[in-house]
């Protein structure tokens, strides 16, 4: 039947050409055209930047200054790295607040002393790299004298102005903003007793208000401020932290978005929805981050996103390893990991400053997947064009239409992928106004008319493990400062005179318990490797009337937010009671310490003893001035790292050793 066979050829042409335009209609529905309108309305941009707290940048300060100063340059110093525009710090409180304890300034009502800790430090160098670079501080806890034990409170309030003015009086720091305690429910009437006492010393420090975590609720103090006058004078800033939810949704409220007041991812990661933390290679981590910058601002209306951490600089048994935009925990080698993330943040750093405009019709979502953004210099010509195509399957071209009185001769574009780091790939011209890019998939450009942009290139050393054999007699360490590589998990371990012997030695200082904001472990300090396994670690300590200690090893995880009741971190602990009773325990999270052995000296422990633990194999041995106290076999705890530590009395340390 002929007929039909022309009719199935017929219907084949068909096909072909309906598919064939289906196909030109995709193509050309990859193709988008933007208009960059330099009279176009948008929110202005606060920048990026990154939050040190939780000890988050511990171990940084130990690092030999030729390295620590590499390390910085690369966080700080503009068009060189990550170029970071905000620095948030915590305001320290002797407390556990993620990754360890951050020293208070004031650690009773009549205490000032602005030189304990490191992020006086830190605000310093990032000045000195950045002068511009704006400064922020929020408190994860408070010393136990505030408030009678009750951080929202007057005394919380002069608390935070005091550390204010001391930034001032002692490092010439203007801090710009203030929060109000970090992922906690704020109080309203608390907010506003701040912004009087900031106004009664003078100070021009702005609110943030409150730092909550992930959801809708969040944003809750945009609605109470519809109807309180005075709250929303106080509120200069609503910031929330994690603004993404699981499926990546931004959780921007309509109150928020009509408050008329800047919205801030004031803490985020490239984790949406509070997820797993990323490798910050290119992928998955460096992807993730390139939607979360823009993201924040095209769906969710956010003028400035912080990251935290800006260096992980902590030990990785810790919390939340690999929070920051670096990586440098190891400073005995000098080693440092210039992260994917550190070039994802330079893409929108080294193309735009604080200041500058977002341009709404030029921002956006890409037709397959993607997102971008525009922005434009005050007063000036230039503008900024910054794409990310993460997800996307085929490549998509652009067209950016440039008017007004916008640049529009030379385009030069950047691009970051799994081929390519910070690279300076081409210059573009326009043709009558208009720019054509083609952009790949999982690819992140940055189209500029602006110049200057480099990339960093010191490198580091080589890694290298912690050094065995390790002995140190504190002698060398700065009065009142912490040891190097020892790491605060509460409380606060300083060099001081030894009681009843020569010399300097580790004293654990605070004696009142602290505000906390998470885990309330006892006092210890922590260094060393995870990978330990056989090894002996000694110390002499020292107990009075009102202080016990104790000695811990094969430590697996210090990561206290696994068991918030947790006296000790998961490893094995000697502890040695002032009264002469002495216990060796398994500590394992959420689950009930482990008594392995116990006794009594039959006198007091008051005054100096050597204590000792030696692990070989699944023989754990214990010791006191040279004689054991027990020798036992146990399979609970296999490697880990070494601690000190006692309850919250005024205990001494001295001539710790750690011997293969």
């Amino acid at each position: 039947m002929p007929e039909l066979s022309w009719m199935k050829r017929g219907l084949c042409i068909a096909l072909v050409a309906c598919a064939a335009g289906l196909l030109a209609r995709s193509q050309q529905n990859l193709t988008t055209s933007v208009v960059i309108d330099a009279h176009a309305p948008g929110r202005t941009f606060d920048g990026i930047g990154a939050l040190s707290a939780g000890a988050s940048s511990r171990l940084l300060i130990d690092y030999p200054e030729r390295r620590r100063s590499q390390i910085l340059d690369y966080l700080f110093k503009p068009a060189y790295g990550a170029a970071l525009q905000h620095l948030k710090v915590e305001v320290g409180a002797d407390v556990n607040s993620t990754d360890g304890s951050e020293p208070s300034h004031m650690r009773s009502r009549t205490d000032h002393n602005y030189t304990r800790g490191y992020e006086w430090w830190l605000m310093q160098e990032a000045v000195k790299r950045n002068p511009e670079i704006i400064l922020d501080i929020l408190p994860w806890g408070a010393p136990g004298w505030v408030g009678n034990g009750k951080l929202y409170s007057r005394d919380m309030a002069e608390y935070m102005a005091d550390f204010i003015e001391g930034a001032k009086k002692h490092y010439g720091l203007h801090i710009r903003y203030t929060g109000i305690w970090n992922e906690k429910e704020y109080d309203s009437e608390y907010v506003k007793e701040l912004k009087r006492v900031l106004k009664e010393h003078r100070l021009d420090t702005k609110i943030v208000c409150c730092d909550d975590y992930y959801g809708e609720h969040q944003w809750r103090i945009a609605e109470e401020m519809r109807d309180d006058a005075e709250l929303r004078a106080a509120v200069d800033v609503i910031g929330v932290h994690y603004p993404q939810t699981q499926d990546g949704t931004l959780t921007t409220t309509h109150a928020a978005r009509v408050s008329d007041k800047p919205l801030w991812s004031s803490e985020d990661q490239p984790n949406p929805g509070g997820g797993p933390f990323l490798s910050r290679d290119w992928n998955p981590g460096g992807k993730v981050l390139a939607t979360v910058y823009n993201r924040n601002y095209v769906e969710g209306g956010m003028t400035k996103t912080e990251i935290w951490s800006p260096i992980t600089s902590y030990y990785d048994n810790l919390a939340a390893p690999n929070s920051g935009l670096m990586y440098a925990n190891t400073p005995w080698s000098g080693y440092y990991n210039v992260q994917s993330t550190i070039w994802v943040t330079a893409h929108t750093t080294q193309f735009a400053q604080p200041g500058w405009q977002y341009l709404d019709p030029a921002c956006g979502h890409l037709p397959d997947r993607g997102t971008f953004v525009t922005l434009r210099s005050p007063g000036a010509k230039d503008w900024s064009f910054i794409a990310e195509t993460i997800g996307a399957h085929h490549a998509q071209t652009l067209e950016l239409k440039v008017q007004g009185d916008l640049k529009s001769g030379v385009v030069h574009v950047w691009e970051t992928n799994a081929a390519r780091t910070f690279e300076h790939v081409k210059d573009l011209k326009a043709s009558n106004g208009v720019v054509s890019i083609a952009l790949e998939p999982d690819s992140l450009y940055s189209l500029t008319t602006t110049t200057g942009q480099s990339k960093g290139t010191a490198q580091p050393p080589a890694n290298t493990p912690f050094p065995l054999p390790y002995k140190d007699d504190f002698e060398k360490t700065t009065p009142e400062r912490a040891a190097k590589y020892l790491a605060d998990q509460d409380g606060a371990f300083e060099a001081h005179t030894c009681r009843e012997r020569a010399g300097q030695c580790m004293e654990q200082v605070i004696t009142e318990r602290p505000i906390p904001w998470g885990p309330l472990p006892d006092p210890f300090t922590l260094a060393g490797d995870a990978n330990w396994s056989d090894y002996t670690v000694r110390v002499d300590a020292f107990l009075d009337s009102a202080a016990d200690a104790t000695l811990m090893g094969r430590i697996e995880s210090a990561d206290v937010f696994e068991d918030g009741h947790a006296r000790w971190p998961s490893g094995y602990v000697l502890e040695l009671d002032h009264d002469g009773g002495w216990q060796l325990f398994s500590a394992k999270f959420k689950q009930a310490p482990q008594t392995l052995a116990s006794g009594r000296l039959g006198h007091s422990a008051a005054g100096w003893h050597t204590v000792r633990l030696t692990f070989r194999g699944t023989t754990i041995s214990a010791a006191l001035d040279g004689q054991q106290l027990a020798k036992i076999e146990d399979k609970n705890h296999a490697h880990g790292m070494i601690a000190f530590g006692c309850d919250w009395g005024r205990a001494q340390f001295d001539n710790l050793s750690i011997e293969p």
